[in-house]
């Protein structure tokens, strides 16, 4: 049994999408960031965070990595070719998609208002839009690597998600129709269910 601190809104989603997909127990607890449960395990005071056998994990990518490896499920082995292209196409999704989103989203309401510059925002839908773009171009598949499903692709529809509620353009119509299949999955829509 694992316990998950976070909302569903937040990151969150990810590992809770993934935690449905795998069929695994868990409990949620519906914590805010910097809320003083979530901040007493992370110091930063991000979520999600995984509660696992006494011990805590970070990060919604770190935690589906473990996740993937101890249930052997929406990954591929470590230590082969098609697990570093898997990687690969995860670290350019939280490089090329996720910064960028999170940066807006700093510029928009988390960052003190003094700190902010919304003006920036302009420049990031431009740079969002063009690595969108590159992205699509890599889809080989019904998935991003290819036949099987990964984690890669819950962070791509997650940030592809994130993208339309925060009014980013997304008008590429393979990446569209490649959200829209993974979006039709059971695991994605219970998930979506707890953050309406």
């Amino acid at each position: 049994m694992y316990t998950v601190y976070g909302k569903p809104m937040t990151r969150t989603f990810r590992v809770l999408w993934m935690l449905e997909e795998i069929g695994a127990e868990y409990n949620l607890v519906p914590a805010a960031p910097r809320s003083p449960e979530v901040t007493a395990l992370n110091a930063s005071g991000k979520v999600p965070v995984l509660q696992v056998e006494g011990d805590y994990v970070t990060d919604s990518t770190a935690i589906m990595t473990f996740l993937g490896d101890r249930h052997r499920a929406l990954t591929h082995k470590a230590g082969t070719v098609a697990r570093a292209q898997q990687d690969a196409a995860t670290h350019l999704l939280l490089d090329e998609l996720d910064a960028v989103l999170w940066t807006a989203a700093r510029h928009s309401f988390i960052l003190p208002e003094e700190q902010r510059h919304p003006g920036v925002k302009d420049s990031l839908k431009w740079e969002f839009a063009g690595n969108a773009a590159r992205l699509a171009e890599r889809i080989d598949g019904p998935y991003l690597c290819g036949g099987q499903m990964t984690i890669a692709d819950i962070i791509c529809v997650h940030c592809l998600n994130w993208a339309i509620g925060a009014k980013f353009p997304l008008e590429n119509q393979i990446l569209a129709d490649y959200a829209k299949g993974i979006r039709a999955r059971e695991a994605f829509q219970r998930v979506r269910a707890m953050a309406s």
